[in-house]
């Protein structure tokens, strides 16, 4: 379910304007996470890190009201719950985009994940779906790669306001903390730097709960 933005009224509508106007409407970061007690829980509930942080990336996307928004034409909608397109890679080196629905139940999202990715990992092809809504984001991770920064492939001439959520490798301390980086790219139409800040605080909580 979505349900439409009343643009005339949203204090941000001059900024909307401004934003989708642009060729590159899209800014990003790069944060480090500390993914201590997250990789600790992980490994006591006997789950892969992978899906551990994929679930709590869609908890927090699903706690920030800006990041459930989406354009259609000159229209923005609020979708009541964003799911996860994830990038899930194969023995050949080769990736499919999947699409993994979010449930608040880590259990459900653990089993649903995991079907997904057995699924996509025993077909071929980038796109093994359709996609007929746009209320996920766009997830990958990139686990080889420590990176401090992070772009991505982009068509201009294609409708897209899904956020582009992306993970590095995980290093580890002489003392023990572990961190990861984290890069979040997001329409400047629809939230700025605020809401991506309070975007990667929750998901710090989250991380560290």
């Amino acid at each position: 379910m979505k349900t439409l933005l009343d643009l005339e009224n949203w204090n941000r509508k001059e900024h909307f304007s401004f934003f989708k106007q642009m060729e590159e409407p899209f800014f990003g970061v790069t944060v480090t996470i500390d993914c201590t007690k997250a990789y600790a829980m992980a490994k006591k509930i006997k789950t892969t890190f992978f899906i551990y942080y994929l679930h709590k990336t869609l908890v927090a996307v699903n706690h920030i009201e800006n990041f459930k928004y989406r354009i259609s034409g000159n229209q923005i909608y609020s979708n009541d719950r964003i799911d996860g397109s994830a990038t899930i890679s194969r023995k050949d080196g080769t990736f499919g985009f999947s699409l993994i629905e979010y449930h608040a139940d880590y259990k459900l999202f653990e089993q649903n994940t995991i079907l997904e990715i057995e699924r996509i990992q025993n077909t071929s092809g980038i796109f093994t779906r359709t996609f007929e809504d746009d209320n996920v984001i766009h997830f990958s991770a990139i686990p080889w790669l420590d990176f401090t920064s992070l772009s991505h492939a982009r068509s201009n001439r294609l409708p897209d306001s899904c956020p582009k959520i992306s993970f590095g490798k995980m290093t580890v301390a002489e003392n023990g903390k572990r961190s990861i980086p984290m890069a979040v790219h997001v329409h400047h139409g629809l939230m700025d730097g605020i809401h991506v800040g309070q975007f990667v605080a929750y998901f710090q909580e989250l991380m560290n709960a």
